[in-house]
C-alpha cells in the first residue's frame, strides 16, 4: 500500500512538472522573452509566482542580478496578455558589489541587496520620493525587507547618463531603485499585490 502510494504521489509529481514546463515554454515563447531573459530564471522566477499565496495581480517582475548593472535587469511581465510591460535598468546595494551584486544579505542597516520572493504593497511619499513597499516572503533571505525600508522607488543616478560616466551603476542602501522617468509608471502597475523575485 505504501509503495502504491509512493507510485501515485511520484506520478502526480511528475505529471504537475511536466504541465509547469508547458505553461513556461508557452508564456517564454508567447512573451518573446528569449534573448531577454534567461529561461531557467524565467522558470524559477513563474514556480515561485505560482507558490505565492496572497497575490491580487497577474504581474510578475524578475529583477535578474546575476546581470551588471550595465545591463537592462528589471522585467514586469503581464501573465494575463502574456507580454512584457517593462524591462529597464535597476540598482543593487552599495555593500553588494561595485558593477556586479555579488552579497547580499537580510540584515538592517547591511546595505545590501536582498534575494528571494516579494509581494508589493502599498505606496507613499518618502525621502526617495514616490516609494513602493515590499513584503519579504522568503525567510531568512529577504523577510526584515519591511524593517529594513527596502523599497521601490527612483533615482538619478539609475540613468545610463551616469553609466557613461562611471562604467556602472548608482547603488542605493538596499533598494531596488529605477530610472526616475519611468519609475511612477511602473510602481502605479506592479503595486497593490504583484509578485517580485529577485534571482542571483
Amino acid at each position: 500500500m505504501c509503495s502504491l502510494s509512493f507510485q501515485t504521489s511520484a506520478h502526480a509529481l511528475h505529471t504537475e512538472r511536466k504541465n509547469t514546463d508547458i505553461v513556461v515554454d508557452y508564456v517564454y515563447q508567447k512573451a518573446h522573452l528569449k534573448n531577454k531573459i534567461n529561461y531557467d530564471v524565467f522558470k524559477q522566477a513563474f514556480i515561485a509566482y505560482n507558490k505565492t499565496k496572497g497575490k491580487k495581480k497577474s504581474l510578475l517582475t524578475i529583477i535578474d542580478y546575476s546581470k551588471p548593472s550595465t545591463q537592462k535587469r528589471f522585467y514586469v511581465i503581464d501573465l494575463k496578455q502574456n507580454k512584457l510591460l517593462y524591462k529597464t535598468y535597476v540598482s543593487h546595494g552599495m555593500n553588494s558589489g561595485l558593477l556586479k551584486a555579488d552579497e547580499f544579505s537580510n540584515k538592517v542597516n547591511s546595505h545590501k541587496t536582498s534575494l528571494g520572493t516579494f509581494l508589493t504593497e502599498s505606496t507613499y511619499i518618502g525621502g526617495n520620493g514616490y516609494s513602493l513597499k515590499l513584503n519579504g516572503l522568503t525567510r531568512g533571505k529577504n523577510d526584515n525587507a519591511l524593517k529594513r525600508y527596502i523599497v521601490i522607488h527612483g533615482a538619478k543616478y539609475v540613468s545610463e547618463k551616469f553609466i557613461k560616466r562611471n562604467g556602472y551603476l548608482g547603488r542605493s542602501w538596499g533598494c531596488p531603485a529605477l530610472p526616475e522617468a519611468i519609475a511612477k509608471k511602473i510602481i502605479d502597475t506592479i503595486k497593490g499585490g504583484s509578485v517580485i523575485f529577485a534571482y542571483a
